[in-house]
């Protein structure tokens, strides 16, 4: 019986295409880092599923050089440039995976920023930065899928 339910849901399942799984994944963890880094900046944002925009000039706001100084506290690097690393990488690694573009390059910045976050910021929130570097592991193996800016490229070739 038990093997019924599983070979009629592995058809169900596998009528998926691919590409919308990897089109899901690829939203999910860019919103997840696009959220982050808007909380990072003033002067602009954009969240297009609360339909909420603020044009200007972006800049750091002061909570975050606080945040990476008082509570991040990360070894080797100076609070400040983590702090815009951080935020810059935040908004650029999302934008790409969003788009499609040179994805698992970009998966790759969020498994190393998932990770720093995970060792030395975080080490108690594990289920959620596995969740994360799950996503990403799964974007550098398959890829942005075929709605993606390296597949047209890719096609262009």
């Amino acid at each position: 019986m038990l093997s019924i339910i599983n070979n009629k849901s592995e058809a169900i399942f596998k009528k998926l295409p691919e590409s919308l799984i990897l089109f899901v994944a690829r939203f999910a963890i860019a919103a997840v880092f696009w959220k982050s880094g808007q909380t990072k900046i003033e002067g602009f944002s954009l969240d297009i599923i609360a339909m909420k925009m603020e044009l200007g000039l972006p800049r750091l706001a002061e909570s975050t050089g606080f945040l990476f100084e008082y509570e991040y506290n990360l070894p080797l690097i100076p609070p400040m440039i983590a702090a815009v690393l951080a935020t810059i990488a935040e908004h650029i690694l999302p934008i790409l995976i969003l788009g499609g573009l040179f994805t698992r390059l970009a998966a790759f910045g969020i498994a190393g920023m998932t990770l720093v976050i995970q060792l030395f910021v975080y080490p108690e929130a594990y289920p959620t930065h596995a969740t994360w570097l799950a996503i990403a592991l799964l974007l550098m193996y398959r890829g942005a899928g075929s709605f993606s800016l390296d597949n047209v490229l890719k096609r262009n070739r």
